[in-house]
C-alpha cells in the first residue's frame, strides 16, 4: 500500500529540499546593499501618499468577494463537466440550480449598486 505513494513521497520531500536549499543560498550569495530607494514603503521609488490607515469602500469588498464566488462557482462547474455523462438529468438540474442561484445574487448585488464606482 505505502509503495504506491512513495513517488508523490519523493515528491514532496524533493521539493521541501529544493526550497530550503534556495532559502539559504539565497540568503548567503544575496546582494546585502541597501539603498534608500530600498528602504522605503515601496520598491518601486515612489513616494507614498496618503496613509496606510485609510479606510477602503464597503463596495471594493463586495467586488472581491463577488470574485471569490464566481471564481468558486468555477472550480464546481469543471468537474461537473467533465463527468456530464455520468450525472445525467440530475446533475443538469443541480447545476441549473446552482447557476440560478447565483445569477440572483449576482441580480440585487446590481440592484444594490455594489458594482458602481462613484
Amino acid at each position: 500500500m505505502i509503495e504506491t505513494y512513495l513517488p508523490l513521497i519523493f515528491m514532496l520531500v524533493f521539493a521541501f529540499a529544493v526550497a530550503f536549499i534556495f532559502m539559504i543560498l539565497s540568503e548567503w550569495i544575496g546582494a546585502k546593499r541597501t539603498t534608500p530607494e530600498k528602504v522605503t514603503t515601496y520598491e518601486s521609488g515612489m513616494v507614498p501618499r496618503g496613509t496606510a490607515r485609510e479606510r477602503f469602500s464597503v463596495k471594493f469588498y463586495l467586488v472581491a468577494m463577488s470574485f471569490i464566488v464566481f471564481d468558486i462557482e468555477v472550480i464546481f462547474m469543471y468537474p461537473w463537466a467533465v463527468s456530464f455523462n455520468e450525472t445525467g438529468l440530475a446533475g443538469l438540474i443541480g447545476m441549473i440550480i446552482f447557476v440560478i442561484i447565483l445569477l440572483a445574487g449576482l441580480i440585487y448585488e446590481i440592484r444594490k449598486g455594489g458594482l458602481k464606482w462613484d
